[in-house]
């Protein structure tokens, strides 16, 4: 058995280095610190904590409300004040009070009447079978099938399409002596329309673009929908021996009360504000037609302001309309309301 021996370490040679001090004694060394300064710092700090968590939310959302304000709130405003004024579009800073004289004036404006009409009709025929078609279309999307995301991409790309774009195509397609649809139904028959010039041809046609564009764009709102459908559902009733059909109208449609509102009320209120479309199917004229046979409300508030020139009776209209909007907000909430109560979802 061995010894280990180990040697120790010389003691440190006199002169050399001076051993640190400690730190606890260096502060101990130190003057003692002001307790009411202490406390004013420890009240500063506590104050901005608080402000931070108080008003930070407001400035991170700040930027929303100056833009809307600028873009949303004050132009909202200004047309009203304007639509109680008599106001060139060549002199806008002059301004001579009329009151309500120019809503009076719609009352009796047989064009704005037609154009009511008119927006009334085009959103009609043109929200009712998108829809339809947007829920059929949704329903076999949601089966398993190959390819099921390129169909999906392919629903969307008319939304994405350009306005001008799809206007031109269907204008050509429309064309009374040389478009694809005279042609086709030239094979069965029928004689050349002038889809211009009648009224239900005209906005027919012009539903006919609005509803290629946002199809697919329901579709897939629809398409989340359903998938948010559980799953236990669907098998139950298959279960008790229903059909797909059955399963269709049973569970699939209740379930889908709430997203049917909700894309009922959203393509209302972008058929009420209808622009591009028929604008550009008429060629770039504001007039809808030669007798306004397909001019919407948007087209006449256009024609009032920019080309008559009457900032005014523009603005009246302009509130008219949002007025309506306000009126289908109102109808969509107490609809809402309803169908919450329906469903046994509202407290």
């Amino acid at each position: 058995m061995t010894t280990e021996h180990r040697e120790a370490a010389p003691p440190a040679p006199s002169g050399g280095a001076a051993p640190r001090l400690d730190k606890k004694t260096t502060r101990g060394s130190g003057p003692a610190p002001d307790p009411a300064r202490e406390k004013r710092r420890a009240e500063r700090r506590s104050r901005r904590y608080r402000w931070d968590v108080k008003y930070s939310p407001y400035g991170f959302i700040s930027p929303f409300f100056i833009f809307f304000i600028a873009f949303g709130l004050f132009p909202l405003l200004y047309t009203g004040w304007a639509s109680l004024h008599q106001v060139s579009l060549l002199r806008p800073n002059e301004m001579e009070w009329v009151g309500f004289e120019n809503f009076t004036r719609l009352w009796d404006d047989e064009f704005f009447w037609k154009a009511l009409r008119n927006t009334f009709t085009i959103g009609i025929i043109s929200t009712v079978p998108q829809l339809a078609m947007a829920l059929g279309l949704a329903h076999l999307l949601n089966y398993k099938m190959r390819g099921s995301m390129l169909f999906r991409v392919a629903m969307l790309t008319p939304y994405a399409t350009s306005v001008a774009a799809a206007a031109l195509v269907f204008s050509m397609l429309y064309g009374r002596d040389y478009g694809a649809i005279n042609w086709a139904l030239g094979l069965v028959g029928i004689d050349n329309i002038d889809w211009q010039s009648g009224d239900w041809s005209s906005q027919f046609a012009v539903s006919s673009i609005v509803i290629w564009r946002w199809t697919g764009y329901n579709t897939l709102i629809y398409l989340a929908a359903m998938q948010a459908i559980p799953n236990d559902l669907y098998e139950s009733a298959s279960l008790d021996g229903a059909s797909r059909w059955q399963q269709f109208r049973h569970v699939t449609l209740p379930s889908l009360r709430p997203t049917i509102l909700f894309t009922v009320v959203v393509s209302t209120i972008g058929a009420t504000q209808l622009f591009g479309e028929p604008m550009l199917f008429g060629g770039g004229g504001a007039d809808g037609g030669a007798d306004g046979q397909f001019q919407t409300l948007g087209l006449y508030l256009y024609e009032m302001g920019w080309v008559n020139r009457h900032l005014g009776r523009a603005s009246a209209i302009a509130w008219t309309m949002f007025l309506l909007l306000i009126i289908i907000g109102l109808i969509y909430w107490v609809l809402s309301r309803a169908v919450s109560r329906s469903s046994g979802q509202e407290d």
